[in-house]
Order: C-alpha cells, then sequence, then structure tokens
C-alpha cells in the first residue's frame, strides 16, 4: 500500500494533466466504437467475371466427382445383385426377371439374351452393355473341331483320368472349357489340396452343369483326399463355416436348425433350411455327419 501514491498528494497541476489524459483516453475509445478505420476490399467477389469463374470451377469440380462416384467396371450380367441392378438403373421387377430366370441353372450369353430375359428398355440396354464381360468361352469360342469328341454314354470309372493329377491341357479337351476354367479347376483342387468327390467341381465359379457332366465323363476322383468330418449336432456355427462353399450365413442357419430341434437324427433332415439346395446338401455331406 506505500507503494502507491493518493492523489492528494500531487499539486494542482499534477491533477490536471492527469484528469487531461484520462478524459483524452476516453475520447479515442469512444471514436473506435463509432468510426469504422478499415480500408475498404479492392476485391469485388461479386463481379459477373468473378461469378463465372466460380461457377466454372464448382461446375468442374462437381463432374469430377459424378465420375469418381460412377464408375462402373465391366462385370458378367448374370451375376447382378439387387444392389448392382438399381445402381444400373433397371427396376425391381427386371432385376427379378433376371433372377427367376438364374434360379432355373439358365444362363445369359448376350446382349440379346439379357434383353429377352429382363425386358429393360433399349435406351438403358445401349447404357450399360457395353460393360458386359461374358465367360471366355462365350466371348471367344475355339472351333469345335480343336475339342476332344465325347460319347453321350458315361466313361467306365477305369478309363477315366484321376481328376486330381489333370493337366490345364487336358481339361480344355473338354467342349465348353477354355484356358479361364481349366485354371479355375487347377486353382480351386490347390486351394482344397486335392478333390474328395466330383461333387466338389460344381463350387467352381462359371462353370455351368453341362460342362460338368462333359468333364465327368473324362475325369473323376480317384484318389481322394481325406476330409476330418465334423459332428453336425456339437460343431459351432464358425466350424461349419469353415467348409468349403459354405458361407457364414448358410452355417448359422445349419447351427440354429440344429438348437431349434435340439438334435438332427440324419444330415437330410438339413435340407428343410430354405436357403440350402439340394447341391449344397450332397456337398455338407463330405464334411458332416449326425451322431
Amino acid at each position: 500500500m506505500n507503494n502507491f501514491k493518493s492523489h492528494f498528494l500531487f499539486d494542482r497541476h499534477q491533477r490536471s494533466g492527469i484528469f487531461f489524459l484520462v478524459l483524452i483516453i476516453i475520447g479515442l475509445s469512444s471514436v473506435s466504437l463509432f468510426v469504422d478505420f478499415t480500408e475498404p476490399s479492392g476485391f469485388d467477389t461479386s463481379s459477373e467475371e468473378i461469378l463465372d469463374l466460380t461457377h466454372e470451377l464448382d461446375s468442374l469440380r462437381n463432374e469430377k466427382l459424378k465420375k469418381k462416384q460412377s464408375k462402373v467396371y465391366p462385370f458378367n450380367p448374370n451375376f447382378i445383385t439387387d444392389y448392382k441392378g438399381y445402381m444400373l438403373g433397371m427396376s425391381s421387377e427386371e432385376i427379378d426377371r433376371l433372377h427367376t430366370f438364374r434360379k432355373k441353372d439358365k444362363w445369359i450369353n448376350s446382349v440379346s439374351d439379357f434383353k429377352k430375359v429382363t425386358k429393360v428398355s433399349d435406351s438403358l440396354l445401349k447404357e450399360i452393355s457395353p460393360l458386359f464381360k461374358f465367360p471366355e468361352w462365350v466371348t471367344n469360342p475355339k472351333p469345335k473341331s480343336y475339342y476332344k469328341k465325347y460319347s453321350v454314354s458315361e466313361k467306365s470309372f477305369q478309363n477315366k483320368t484321376d481328376l486330381n493329377i489333370a493337366t490345364s491341357d487336358q481339361l480344355q479337351e473338354i467342349y465348353g472349357i477354355g484356358e479361364t476354367l481349366s485354371n479355375r479347376i487347377i486353382s480351386y483342387r490347390n486351394k482344397l489340396e486335392g478333390f474328395s468327390s466330383d461333387i466338389q467341381l460344381s463350387q467352381v465359379y462359371g462353370l455351368r452343369n453341362d460342362v460338368i457332366t462333359r468333364v465327368l465323363n473324362e475325369f473323376t476322383v480317384k484318389t481322394p483326399k481325406e476330409i476330418n468330418k465334423m459332428n453336425v449336432n456339437t460343431a459351432s456355427a464358425s466350424d461349419i463355416a469353415t467348409i468349403p462353399g459354405i458361407s457364414f450365413e448358410l452355417a448359422k442357419n445349419i447351427w440354429e436348425f440344429r438348437i431349434l430341434n435340439e438334435q438332427i437324427g440324419s444330415i437330410d433332415e438339413l435340407i428343410k433350411i430354405e436357403a440350402l439346395s439340394k447341391r449344397k446338401l450332397v456337398l455338407i455331406k463330405l464334411y458332416l455327419f449326425a451322431e
């Protein structure tokens, strides 16, 4: 408190000076409140030239974004999902027609087939058909003389070639199999570390039923890979999902079916599951047993 000096200790001239200094400070503060000292900008953002340039930049940006979002890559029209069909501009009725056709194990092999099955408009077909990508044997079929002739009657087991040692060239001798499909068969065989049954051939992507029949006229599994089967009454959904070709959703359905029925007496009972086809059931029998 001793460091502060009462204003009464200043003489009259000093007090007057302090008073005028305070008035000057108050006056300058008041002026700053009512007077705008900022300089006006010399850049007019509302000018016609600036607005045109901004509009052009926005258009280019939106066009680039639109192209990035709507880019669609070539695809096989036989495998159009509900979502993909919607993104392509197909109606729900057109998508349903395609799915109904495919459930009959039939295939679309040309643009005209797609038009006939789905009944899409000519304008939409013209827009999406350049993106169709059909299997190699459809788009680039080899002359029939190239393929090995096959008999309608199936060969005996002894006269067939072991499917587990068949080469790509041998498989390509079958009508309907080119380099791509033969490589897929061998790749899937390697993934399984060897086929255990002929039925596993049906899990190769793009292999039609009639082609499978022709393959099995010439080949069969003679050295099956041993499978450690699981008891369906004790296996978890995760265990069942390890079966090649079985999705986790289907595995969960099988597990829930067993829980609801407390116990399964025979694997054949699983056919009651709506999402399980007869072909899948035959495949499952390779890996599951009921006890």
